[in-house]
Protein backbone atom coordinates (compact mmCIF):
# COMPACT_ATOMS: atom_id res chain seq x y z
CA UNK A 1 0.00 0.00 0.00
CA UNK A 2 1.01 3.63 -0.33
CA UNK A 3 1.53 5.35 2.99
CA UNK A 4 0.22 8.89 3.30
CA UNK A 5 2.69 11.68 3.96
CA UNK A 6 0.82 12.28 7.26
CA UNK A 7 1.62 8.72 8.47
CA UNK A 8 3.78 8.38 11.56
CA UNK A 9 6.81 6.40 10.39
CA UNK A 10 9.16 4.94 12.99
CA UNK A 11 12.64 4.21 11.60
CA UNK A 12 14.23 1.51 13.74
CA UNK A 13 18.04 1.53 13.89
CA UNK A 14 20.92 0.47 16.13
CA UNK A 15 20.31 -2.73 18.04
CA UNK A 16 22.41 -5.47 19.55
CA UNK A 17 24.46 -6.78 16.64
CA UNK A 18 28.03 -6.30 15.49
CA UNK A 19 26.54 -4.16 12.70
CA UNK A 20 25.03 -1.61 15.10
CA UNK A 21 27.06 1.34 13.81
CA UNK A 22 26.21 0.52 10.19
CA UNK A 23 22.54 0.32 11.15
CA UNK A 24 22.70 3.76 12.78
CA UNK A 25 24.08 5.13 9.52
CA UNK A 26 21.45 3.32 7.45
CA UNK A 27 18.66 4.52 9.74
CA UNK A 28 19.77 8.14 9.71
CA UNK A 29 19.99 8.06 5.91
CA UNK A 30 16.52 6.50 5.60
CA UNK A 31 14.95 9.04 7.98
CA UNK A 32 16.47 11.86 5.96
CA UNK A 33 15.36 10.27 2.68
CA UNK A 34 11.77 9.88 3.87
CA UNK A 35 11.64 13.48 5.08
CA UNK A 36 13.01 14.65 1.75
CA UNK A 37 10.34 12.57 0.01
CA UNK A 38 7.65 14.49 1.92
CA UNK A 39 6.83 12.40 5.00
CA UNK A 40 6.11 14.86 7.78
CA UNK A 41 6.20 12.64 10.85
CA UNK A 42 9.35 10.50 10.71
CA UNK A 43 10.65 9.37 14.10
CA UNK A 44 14.13 7.93 14.59
CA UNK A 45 13.94 5.06 17.10
CA UNK A 46 17.34 3.93 18.35
CA UNK A 47 17.15 0.35 19.64
CA UNK A 48 19.51 -0.04 22.58
CA UNK A 49 22.27 -2.60 22.89
CA UNK A 50 19.96 -4.95 24.81
CA UNK A 51 17.19 -4.80 22.21
CA UNK A 52 15.04 -2.31 24.09
CA UNK A 53 13.00 0.30 22.24
CA UNK A 54 9.77 2.28 22.54
CA UNK A 55 7.63 3.11 19.54
CA UNK A 56 6.20 6.64 19.44
CA UNK A 57 2.51 6.96 20.26
CA UNK A 58 0.49 6.70 17.08
CA UNK A 59 3.09 4.85 15.01
CA UNK A 60 1.46 3.73 11.77
CA UNK A 61 4.36 1.82 10.17
CA UNK A 62 7.92 0.80 11.03
CA UNK A 63 10.83 1.05 8.61
CA UNK A 64 13.31 -1.54 9.89
CA UNK A 65 16.86 -0.35 9.15
CA UNK A 66 18.55 -2.83 11.47
CA UNK A 67 21.20 -5.29 10.34
CA UNK A 68 22.33 -8.57 11.87
CA UNK A 69 20.91 -10.11 15.02
CA UNK A 70 17.64 -8.64 16.29
CA UNK A 71 17.25 -6.88 12.96
CA UNK A 72 17.39 -9.36 10.11
CA UNK A 73 16.70 -12.52 12.08
CA UNK A 74 12.95 -12.10 12.59
CA UNK A 75 12.97 -11.10 16.25
CA UNK A 76 12.07 -7.43 15.85
CA UNK A 77 9.60 -8.32 13.09
CA UNK A 78 7.79 -10.68 15.46
CA UNK A 79 7.60 -7.97 18.13
CA UNK A 80 6.20 -5.46 15.66
CA UNK A 81 3.61 -7.91 14.36
CA UNK A 82 2.57 -8.76 17.92
CA UNK A 83 1.91 -5.05 18.40
CA UNK A 84 -0.03 -4.84 15.13
CA UNK A 85 2.52 -2.56 13.47
CA UNK A 86 3.15 -3.07 9.73
CA UNK A 87 6.85 -3.15 8.89
CA UNK A 88 9.15 -3.10 5.90
CA UNK A 89 10.86 -6.22 4.62
CA UNK A 90 10.09 -9.87 5.16
CA UNK A 91 8.05 -11.48 7.91
CA UNK A 92 9.52 -13.14 11.01
CA UNK A 93 9.91 -16.69 9.65
CA UNK A 94 11.31 -15.68 6.27
CA UNK A 95 13.70 -13.26 7.98
CA UNK A 96 14.96 -15.98 10.30
CA UNK A 97 15.34 -18.41 7.41
CA UNK A 98 17.31 -15.93 5.29
CA UNK A 99 19.57 -14.79 8.12
CA UNK A 100 20.45 -18.19 9.54
CA UNK A 101 22.74 -19.91 7.02
CA UNK A 102 22.05 -23.31 8.58
CA UNK A 103 18.45 -22.79 7.39
CA UNK A 104 18.96 -20.83 4.18
CA UNK A 105 21.57 -23.09 2.59
CA UNK A 106 19.42 -26.26 2.78
CA UNK A 107 16.36 -24.28 1.62
CA UNK A 108 18.21 -22.96 -1.42
CA UNK A 109 19.56 -26.39 -2.29
CA UNK A 110 16.17 -28.06 -1.87
CA UNK A 111 14.57 -25.51 -4.20
CA UNK A 112 17.19 -26.12 -6.88
CA UNK A 113 18.81 -22.70 -6.50
CA UNK A 114 22.49 -23.10 -7.37
CA UNK A 115 24.64 -22.64 -4.28
CA UNK A 116 28.15 -23.64 -3.25
CA UNK A 117 28.75 -27.01 -1.57
CA UNK A 118 28.88 -26.66 2.20
CA UNK A 119 28.99 -28.30 5.58
CA UNK A 120 27.92 -27.17 9.04
CA UNK A 121 30.10 -27.44 12.14
CA UNK A 122 29.10 -27.07 15.78
CA UNK A 123 31.28 -25.64 18.53
CA UNK A 124 32.75 -28.33 20.76
CA UNK A 125 32.43 -31.11 18.21
CA UNK A 126 35.24 -32.53 16.10
CA UNK A 127 35.88 -30.11 13.24
CA UNK A 128 36.51 -32.56 10.42
CA UNK A 129 36.52 -30.69 7.13
CA UNK A 130 34.77 -32.54 4.31
CA UNK A 131 35.59 -30.04 1.57
CA UNK A 132 38.89 -29.59 -0.18
CA UNK A 133 40.61 -26.22 0.06
CA UNK A 134 40.03 -23.44 -0.72
CA UNK A 135 36.99 -22.84 1.49
CA UNK A 136 35.22 -19.93 3.14
CA UNK A 137 34.52 -20.19 6.86
CA UNK A 138 31.77 -18.02 8.27
CA UNK A 139 29.54 -17.78 11.37
CA UNK A 140 26.04 -19.01 10.64
CA UNK A 141 24.28 -15.93 12.06
CA UNK A 142 26.26 -12.82 11.14
CA UNK A 143 26.28 -10.32 8.30
CA UNK A 144 28.58 -7.78 6.61
CA UNK A 145 31.29 -10.46 6.33
CA UNK A 146 31.86 -10.30 10.11
CA UNK A 147 33.93 -13.30 11.23
CA UNK A 148 34.42 -14.56 7.65
CA UNK A 149 37.78 -16.01 6.53
CA UNK A 150 38.87 -17.45 3.21
CA UNK A 151 41.20 -20.42 3.71
CA UNK A 152 43.63 -21.29 0.91
CA UNK A 153 46.21 -23.27 2.92
CA UNK A 154 45.96 -25.81 5.74
CA UNK A 155 47.80 -23.58 8.18
CA UNK A 156 44.92 -21.10 8.04
CA UNK A 157 42.17 -23.61 8.89
CA UNK A 158 42.37 -23.55 12.71
CA UNK A 159 42.54 -19.76 12.93
CA UNK A 160 39.56 -19.40 10.61
CA UNK A 161 37.48 -21.73 12.80
CA UNK A 162 38.51 -19.88 15.94
CA UNK A 163 37.48 -16.57 14.40
CA UNK A 164 34.10 -17.83 13.24
CA UNK A 165 33.33 -19.64 16.51
CA UNK A 166 34.10 -16.39 18.29
CA UNK A 167 30.85 -15.04 16.85
CA UNK A 168 28.59 -18.09 16.79
CA UNK A 169 28.33 -21.65 18.07
CA UNK A 170 27.51 -22.83 14.54
CA UNK A 171 29.82 -22.34 11.58
CA UNK A 172 29.35 -22.76 7.84
CA UNK A 173 32.22 -24.12 5.75
CA UNK A 174 31.58 -23.36 2.11
CA UNK A 175 33.38 -24.24 -1.09
CA UNK A 176 35.22 -21.16 -2.37
CA UNK A 177 33.86 -20.12 -5.76
CA UNK A 178 36.46 -18.29 -7.86
CA UNK A 179 35.27 -15.64 -10.25
CA UNK A 180 33.16 -12.51 -10.17
CA UNK A 181 31.40 -11.12 -7.09
CA UNK A 182 27.87 -10.09 -8.10
CA UNK A 183 24.78 -8.86 -6.30
CA UNK A 184 21.19 -8.23 -7.35
CA UNK A 185 18.57 -6.31 -5.36
CA UNK A 186 14.79 -6.56 -5.61
CA UNK A 187 12.38 -3.96 -4.26
CA UNK A 188 8.86 -5.35 -4.36
CA UNK A 189 8.84 -7.30 -7.59
CA UNK A 190 11.21 -4.93 -9.37
CA UNK A 191 14.77 -6.05 -10.09
CA UNK A 192 17.52 -3.43 -9.85
CA UNK A 193 20.61 -3.48 -12.10
CA UNK A 194 23.14 -6.25 -11.45
CA UNK A 195 26.29 -5.00 -9.74
CA UNK A 196 29.75 -6.48 -10.10
CA UNK A 197 31.85 -5.75 -7.04
CA UNK A 198 35.54 -5.22 -7.60
CA UNK A 199 37.25 -5.31 -4.22
CA UNK A 200 40.91 -4.80 -3.37
CA UNK A 201 42.58 -8.20 -3.35
CA UNK A 202 39.28 -9.71 -4.57
CA UNK A 203 38.16 -9.80 -0.94
CA UNK A 204 34.88 -7.99 -0.22
CA UNK A 205 35.30 -7.88 3.56
CA UNK A 206 33.85 -5.59 6.24
CA UNK A 207 36.41 -2.82 5.64
CA UNK A 208 35.94 -2.68 1.88
CA UNK A 209 32.14 -2.77 2.21
CA UNK A 210 31.97 0.51 4.10
CA UNK A 211 34.95 2.50 2.83
CA UNK A 212 34.47 4.85 -0.14
CA UNK A 213 35.80 3.71 -3.51
CA UNK A 214 39.34 5.03 -3.90
CA UNK A 215 39.87 5.03 -0.14
CA UNK A 216 40.16 1.26 0.30
CA UNK A 217 36.57 0.55 -0.66
CA UNK A 218 35.19 -1.59 -3.45
CA UNK A 219 34.27 -0.37 -6.92
CA UNK A 220 30.73 -1.04 -8.14
CA UNK A 221 30.37 -1.80 -11.86
CA UNK A 222 26.76 -0.97 -12.77
CA UNK A 223 25.38 -2.59 -14.75
CA UNK A 224 27.72 -5.54 -14.42
CA UNK A 225 29.53 -6.28 -17.71
CA UNK A 226 27.67 -9.50 -18.52
CA UNK A 227 26.17 -10.89 -21.68
CA UNK A 228 22.39 -11.29 -21.82
CA UNK A 229 22.41 -15.00 -20.95
CA UNK A 230 24.67 -14.55 -17.92
CA UNK A 231 22.62 -11.59 -16.69
CA UNK A 232 19.41 -13.64 -16.97
CA UNK A 233 21.00 -16.46 -14.93
CA UNK A 234 21.70 -13.92 -12.18
CA UNK A 235 18.14 -12.61 -12.28
CA UNK A 236 16.67 -16.12 -12.22
CA UNK A 237 18.89 -17.05 -9.26
CA UNK A 238 17.65 -13.92 -7.46
CA UNK A 239 14.01 -14.78 -8.09
CA UNK A 240 14.69 -18.37 -7.01
CA UNK A 241 16.32 -17.28 -3.75
CA UNK A 242 13.38 -15.03 -2.87
CA UNK A 243 10.93 -17.86 -3.56
CA UNK A 244 12.94 -20.49 -1.68
CA UNK A 245 13.29 -18.34 1.44
CA UNK A 246 9.84 -16.74 1.31
CA UNK A 247 11.20 -13.20 1.39
CA UNK A 248 9.31 -10.12 0.25
CA UNK A 249 9.46 -6.34 0.18
CA UNK A 250 13.18 -5.85 -0.28
CA UNK A 251 16.39 -7.83 -0.32
CA UNK A 252 19.72 -8.27 -2.04
CA UNK A 253 21.06 -11.59 -3.28
CA UNK A 254 24.84 -12.07 -3.27
CA UNK A 255 26.36 -14.54 -5.69
CA UNK A 256 29.57 -15.61 -7.40
CA UNK A 257 29.99 -16.37 -11.08
CA UNK A 258 32.68 -18.69 -12.40
CA UNK A 259 34.51 -17.97 -15.64
CA UNK A 260 32.24 -20.48 -17.41
CA UNK A 261 29.22 -18.33 -16.49
CA UNK A 262 27.77 -20.63 -13.83
CA UNK A 263 26.17 -18.78 -10.91
CA UNK A 264 26.19 -19.71 -7.21
CA UNK A 265 23.99 -17.93 -4.65
CA UNK A 266 25.77 -17.16 -1.39
CA UNK A 267 22.97 -15.54 0.61
CA UNK A 268 19.97 -13.24 0.61
CA UNK A 269 20.35 -10.09 2.70
CA UNK A 270 16.80 -9.26 3.73
CA UNK A 271 17.74 -5.83 5.17
CA UNK A 272 20.66 -4.66 3.05
CA UNK A 273 22.72 -1.62 3.94
CA UNK A 274 21.27 1.79 3.08
CA UNK A 275 24.30 3.95 3.83
CA UNK A 276 25.72 6.41 1.27
CA UNK A 277 28.28 3.80 0.10
CA UNK A 278 25.89 0.81 0.13
CA UNK A 279 25.08 -1.34 -2.88
CA UNK A 280 21.30 -1.00 -3.05
CA UNK A 281 21.22 2.82 -3.16
CA UNK A 282 23.90 2.71 -5.86
CA UNK A 283 21.88 0.24 -7.94
CA UNK A 284 18.72 2.31 -7.42
CA UNK A 285 20.48 5.46 -8.64
CA UNK A 286 21.48 3.68 -11.86
CA UNK A 287 17.89 2.45 -12.16
CA UNK A 288 16.68 6.05 -12.15
CA UNK A 289 15.49 6.21 -8.54
CA UNK A 290 16.64 8.91 -6.16
CA UNK A 291 17.41 7.84 -2.58
CA UNK A 292 14.13 9.36 -1.29
CA UNK A 293 12.25 7.41 -3.98
CA UNK A 294 14.04 4.21 -2.98
CA UNK A 295 13.06 4.73 0.65
CA UNK A 296 9.45 5.46 -0.36
CA UNK A 297 9.24 2.33 -2.50
CA UNK A 298 10.57 0.17 0.35
CA UNK A 299 8.11 1.78 2.76
CA UNK A 300 5.19 1.19 0.39
CA UNK A 301 5.97 -2.55 0.49
CA UNK A 302 5.33 -2.63 4.27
Amino acid sequence: MKWAFESCVAVLMGGVSSEREISLRSGAAVAGGLREAGYRDVREVVVDEKGGFRLPEGTDVAFVAMHGKFGEDGQVQALLEARGIPHTGSGPEASRRAFDKSLSKPALAAAGVPTARYQLLKKGEAAVRELALPVVVKPVRQGSSVGVTRVFAEEGWSAALETAFGYDDDVLVEEFIPGRELTVAMIGGEMLPIIQIVAPGDNFDFATKYAPSGAGGATHLIPAPLDDAAAERCREATRGAFRALGCRGMGRVDMRMKDDGSVYVLELNNIPGLTPVSLVPDAAKHHGWSFPELCTRILDEA
